[in-house]
């Protein structure tokens, strides 16, 4: 599943700017489904945070806004009900236009979000639950939301309550994938605005990789990338990450949700989950890359096999494995 959202980059829904788009009335109803509101919660911290997470400063190293903006854009100030709320969040998701687009402030500070291809269902999950429950503001949020005209702004929703001891190995795994993916996109997407994409694949070939170990470090996990279309020859996949690429692949051509898989192995788990491609990667992994980006490629990897790929489809897997609970 693309910023759900690899990135979802949700920048072209909302920023500071207050102008209101026009949208055409609804007339049918949306195809909204009730789902556990953990799954809606997991799904959107898997597929948005790592642009929309709501940890990064206001204006230093955040490289869209964070998701509550959009939800405040859409319901707060808008007044959008639930059918309407999932009905232009999926649409914008499946076809990001700046015509689509409610806030062109964010257009123009983050740039327009890149298309990508999710299953439906799951928009849908993610929108319901935003609609539903409160989610993570950053602390400056209130302040700056309310400075633009929108006093005494509290967030709709009900409080969403979760227990540590209700974690699975899944979500342990999962927060160990995102967060190493959140540090990566961060730095690789900052690089890409500021310097273009050769620098970005010069970050790439010196600081992936120490990153990636530095999160091992920090979680005491052995957290890896790897492909059976490689680039380093580092992140090669061995044959049991052969077997789940391939798995992953067949799920998402069929457009099913997809799960992480969990293995036990006595007292360690292993853990799998796809890395998918969406338009910012295909720039240095797609079938039609720019000529003075190929040569780099070659020059920093000439063994390189990770091009040829479209949108939405499986690059390779997070492999982690880390000790069982105690």
């Amino acid at each position: 599943m693309k910023y759900l959202f690899t990135i979802l980059t949700l920048a072209g829904l909302f920023s500071c700017q207050q102008d209101k788009k026009e949208y055409s009335a609804i007339t049918e109803k949306s195809d909204a489904i009730e789902v556990e509101p953990s799954e809606g919660k997991k799904l959107m911290e898997t597929h948005c945070y790592l642009c929309h997470g709501p940890k990064a400063a206001e204006n230093d190293g955040r490289i869209a806004p964070p998701m509550v903006a959009i939800k405040a854009r859409y319901i707060d100030r808008e007044g959008y009900n639930k059918e309407e709320f999932i009905k232009y969040v999926s649409a914008f998701v499946e076809n990001p236009t700046e015509e689509l687009a409610l806030m062109r402030g964010a257009v123009k500070k983050h740039g327009l979000m890149p298309k990508q291809a999710f299953p439906k269902e799951s928009v849908q999950q993610i929108a319901e639950f935003m609609f539903d429950y409160q989610i993570e503001e950053p602390e400056w949020f209130k302040a700056h939301w309310e400075s633009h005209g929108n006093k005494n702004w509290i967030q709709s929703g009900k409080k969403y309550t979760e227990a540590e001891a209700e974690r699975t190995y899944a979500d342990i795994g999962l927060e160990y994938a995102l967060e190493t993916k959140k540090l990566l996109g961060k730095n690789l997407m900052g690089t890409i605005q500021k310097k273009g994409t050769i620098e970005a694949l010069d970050f790439c070939n010196i600081q992936a990789m120490p990153l990636t170990d530095s999160m091992s470090v920090n979680y005491n996990a052995s957290i890896k990338r790897v492909s059976d279309k490689n680039r380093n020859p580092s992140n090669k996949a061995n044959a049991e990450e052969l077997k789940y690429i391939g798995q992953f692949k067949t799920q998402m051509a069929s457009k099913e949700t997809i799960k992480p898989v969990i293995i036990d192995k006595g007292n360690k788990i292993q853990f799998y989950y796809p890395i998918e491609t969406n338009t910012m990667c295909l720039q240095c992994h797609g079938k039609e890359i720019k000529p003075e980006v190929a040569k780099q490629i070659l020059k920093l990897y000439p063994k390189d096999l990770a091009i040829g790929y479209d949108e939405g489809e499986v690059r390779g897997i997070w492999s982690i494995t880390f000790d069982k609970k105690k």
